[in-house]
């Protein structure tokens, strides 16, 4: 069969040049993206480290910042959740917070981080006036946000565990936040090659939310500061 007049023939040659052009590009772009990815890991780890803290450190702030987390079947708080908790109560306890503000999950019906860490900490004895709760920390950088904006505290000691540590103190940090963090052990128990992949994918989004988006938070809504009555954020 003759070929039309008009068809344009590409050498064979031409043909893999082109795909040798096309596969490198990938290969270019798969590893800039690797890099990039490995880049991040490594800058908001190094940006956050200076700011880890202890329960000996002279270092005080507004509030002690509790993040959200699992919470079992029966309402009581996860290991993780009550490793969280132990280390805001231990910093109310030494002085070094007047108020703690608990921030978690409680966007869906039957499932309330919030009221399971108010409880908690309640038994241990904490008055509800020092307790300040936040419905809307959807996530790690909404109860940052919502610390700084809804709360109106200008600086906090977080609890969490580390390897979490490192991207609250960055958000923190970064959306003007004076943001310091008493890190919990990474346990076994965790299942941490889980939350270590999950963790590494968040401080992409971290860097986008911030340095690029510049988002808001989910929810926001009127002023109450910390230095106030936390009895008003209960109900």
């Amino acid at each position: 069969m003759k070929a039309d007049k008009h068809t344009i023939m590409i050498p064979p040659s031409k043909k893999k040049k082109r795909l040798l052009i096309a596969l490198i590009s990938i290969i270019i772009i798969v590893v800039l993206g690797i890099a990039a990815f490995i880049g991040i890991q490594f800058y908001i780890v190094k940006y956050a480290e200076p700011y880890f803290t202890s329960f000996s450190s002279d270092i005080s702030a507004d509030a002690a910042l509790v993040l959200g987390a699992k919470v079992n079947e029966d309402g009581t708080p996860s290991l993780m959740l009550q490793d969280r908790l132990d280390c805001g109560y231990e910093l109310y306890q030494s002085g070094q917070v007047q108020k703690i503000i608990i921030s978690g999950d409680h966007e869906k019906k039957g499932y309330d981080e919030v009221n399971c860490m108010k409880e908690y900490l309640l038994e241990k004895g904490v008055p509800r006036e020092d307790l300040f709760l936040d419905h809307a920390g959807l996530n790690t950088y909404d109860s940052l946000y919502r610390a700084k904006h809804i709360f109106q505290a200008n600086s906090v000691i977080v609890a969490t565990q580390r390897y979490h540590m490192y991207r609250a103190i960055y958000i923190g940090r970064k959306i003007g936040l004076e943001t310091y963090g008493v890190p919990m052990a990474d346990k076994p128990i965790y299942d941490m090659w889980k939350q270590n992949i999950r963790e590494s994918l968040a401080r992409v989004k971290a860097i986008l939310d911030i340095d690029i988006l510049k988002r808001q938070s989910t929810y926001l809504g009127d002023p109450i500061p910390v230095s106030g009555d936390g009895s008003v954020t209960e109900g």
